[in-house]
């Protein structure tokens, strides 16, 4: 994964916690990718850690939920990482159900987050935070609390709203492609238009690649997403 991020160029490294679950109970694991990164001159940007996410039902399994994400927190510091991933929760329950809970977690790792010099932000990943009114009333809620925005999570009939809704919310992105026509581009989504929202929002940070091809390979579905997106980019 280093290694194919810095031979295309990229500027920062956005691991999925699954890939460096090995240095959740040990520091010397982490420290020996902190070191891989420094030897491909990456640094570390995004954690997107699961499992850590705010709600649960229960007391107990938010707590746990909590114990998890706090770890993922450290680590981050470990690897000098700038952001972690965490998400709302909630599956089928509305936000109104679960707004205060949600806050108060978010609020928690904020504070505990900032004090190691690591940045929380919430992707609009499942549950309500699809939905880009909800999107935004957390984010509004929680000083200090950024977006990871994904361009295609989003409620059936959304879309478009919710990426002139919530591009001036982030902080770090997912560009999402699921296949490719002859000239390269993702019929099924509109990545230009997207691009040219957030940009025109002000986004200036890290653009994300999430590869979800349903024919061909992730890496050559990352590739692909990469031409795409320089193709693009070009024209600002």
């Amino acid at each position: 994964y280093i290694d194919w991020n810095k031979e295309h160029g990229f500027s920062q490294l956005d691991p999925w916690m699954k890939h460096m679950e090995l240095g959740f109970e040990d520091d010397a694991y982490i420290a020996k990718v902190k070191a891989a990164g420094d030897a491909a001159g990456l640094p570390f940007g995004c954690v997107a850690v699961d499992g850590g996410h705010i709600y649960e039902p229960t007391a107990e399994k938010r707590a746990a939920n909590r114990k998890v994400a706090k770890r993922w927190i450290d680590i981050c510091q470990q690897l000098d990482a700038e952001q972690v991933r965490i998400d709302a929760g909630g599956r089928e329950e509305t936000l109104d159900q679960i707004f205060d809970i949600v806050v108060e977690g978010y609020n928690e790792l904020v504070a505990y987050a900032r004090a190691r010099g690591v940045e929380v932000i919430m992707e609009n990943h499942w549950g309500p935070t699809k939905h880009p009114d909800n999107t935004v009333k957390v984010l509004d809620a929680v000083d200090g609390l950024g977006l990871l925005f994904d361009s295609n999570n989003w409620a059936e009939g959304t879309q478009e709203y919710a990426w002139e809704k919530c591009a001036s919310y982030a902080r770090l992105t997912h560009m999402k492609t699921f296949e490719f026509d002859a000239a390269g581009n993702d019929p099924t989504v509109d990545i230009a238009k997207c691009m040219n929202i957030l940009r025109d929002a002000g986004y200036n940070g890290a653009w994300g690649i999430e590869s979800c091809p349903l024919t061909i390979s992730e890496i050559e579905g990352a590739e692909k997403t990469l031409a795409l997106m320089k193709r693009i980019s070009a024209n600002w």
